[in-house]
């Protein structure tokens, strides 16, 4: 099929090649919508924002342009926009931590590696996988770390020291020092891989480290990085605006900064019960315990978390989106408008269906025996 044909054919939701994926998504037991993407009309009668024109690659299969990782990071930093890679800007938390989890990258390897198109092995399906870019949880196997920086200011008590989101384990983490050792010390408390995921605090001091569970229902990381590609900085702000109409329509209420998660009782570390228990499975049992708790199916007062956040790739598919939930989901979505927000917000994040023509990739997407992403 030609490219022209394939874009009319995308365009009027009759693509041959989205009832293929379609199939192999339900063959790999990920719950997928029916709904269409875009509930509006062309052009939009109700009102969304707009972009100004900008090319959008309509033709490049979307679906395993996401490099599996085994953890994310995601740096407070108070800004919407850095330097070209975050882990070149030395002095940083996102620099040091880069030297953490696997060394420094040298710039004049990586300019003259850019034409070798041989995949790393890390960046491939892991084992029994089908469908690439789309990969399960497992940091001993993935051991690939993703560092981004983030539009969060810090909470941290000294306004010196950094905060940290990890996922998919879905702690926030405080008083981190932007140094070799506070990276390190990151690093050995929620990064390493041989940590299982949504691990207790470990026994040892952690120093000054803090960590909680996240406050919220669902956080979505929105690609606003201008100084990589212009067009996520201009979509980002335009879609937050969106996600953030249709999600307090629903009933939510919706966070562009942290909230103080001392707010929500004692860290981890400090945290009486997880103290009193004595067994490691008792102690993984309560954190699974609160993580379920505070899942949109179970909290009664929803909260979402919208941050913007560096470079994850493939901004020719701007905009980008990924989408987080306690249950240790990532959804990643391209091509994103204003006009698709209302179907991402019904189908993805309240009704835990994926939308095949947006996606990108994804993390703990197969559900086999459930009905959708948000059953546990």
């Amino acid at each position: 099929m030609s490219a022209f044909r394939k874009a009319v054919a995308f365009a009027l939701g009759h693509n041959s090649d989205m009832d293929h994926t379609k199939t192999q998504l339900q063959d790999a037991d990920i719950p997928v919508s029916d709904a269409p993407c875009r509930g509006c009309a062309d052009p939009c009668d109700e009102g969304h924002d707009e972009y100004p024109k900008f090319d959008v690659d309509h033709e490049t299969q979307m679906l395993g342009s996401v490099k599996p990782y085994g953890r994310q990071v995601l740096i407070s930093t108070g800004k919407t926009d850095w330097s070209h890679d975050v882990t070149w800007d030395k002095g940083t938390l996102a620099w040091h931590l880069s030297g953490a989890s696997g060394g420094h990258k040298d710039k004049e390897l990586i300019e003259k590696r850019k034409g070798d198109k041989k995949k790393k092995a890390e960046d491939k399906p892991p084992h029994g996988a089908s469908i690439r870019g789309i990969f399960d949880a497992n940091p001993f196997k993935l051991k690939r770390v993703s560092i981004l920086n983030g539009s969060h200011r810090t909470v941290s008590d000294d306004p010196n020291k950094d905060t940290a989101l990890v996922f998919p384990d879905w702690k926030v983490l405080t008083e981190i020092a932007p140094t070799q050792a506070g990276a390190e010390a990151l690093y050995e408390h929620s990064v390493s891989p041989y940590l299982p995921l949504s691990a207790p605090p470990p026994p040892k001091n952690a120093g000054s480290l803090k960590s909680w569970i996240l406050p919220y229902a669902c956080v979505i990381l929105l690609c606003s990085h201008k100084r990589r590609d212009n067009r996520c900085a201009i979509s980002a702000p335009k879609l937050e605006h969106a996600l953030t109409l249709t999600l307090e329509r629903e009933g939510w209420e919706v966070h562009n900064q942290i909230e103080d998660p001392s707010l929500s009782g004692p860290s981890l570390e400090d945290d009486p019960t997880l103290a009193d228990m004595v067994f490691d499975e008792d102690k993984y049992a309560e954190i699974n315990r609160r993580l379920q708790a505070i899942d949109a199916e179970h909290v009664e007062h929803k909260r979402a978390l919208i941050l913007f956040c560096s470079h994850i790739g493939g901004h020719k598919y701007a905009g980008n989106v990924i989408i987080n939930t306690p249950r240790g989901v990532s959804v990643w979505y391209g091509r994103v408008t204003p006009h698709e927000v209302d179907a991402i917000v019904k189908e993805t994040i309240i009704g835990g269906r994926i939308l095949t023509q947006l996606l990108r990739g994804g993390m703990n997407l197969s559900r086999p025996g459930r009905n959708n992403l948000n059953d546990w």
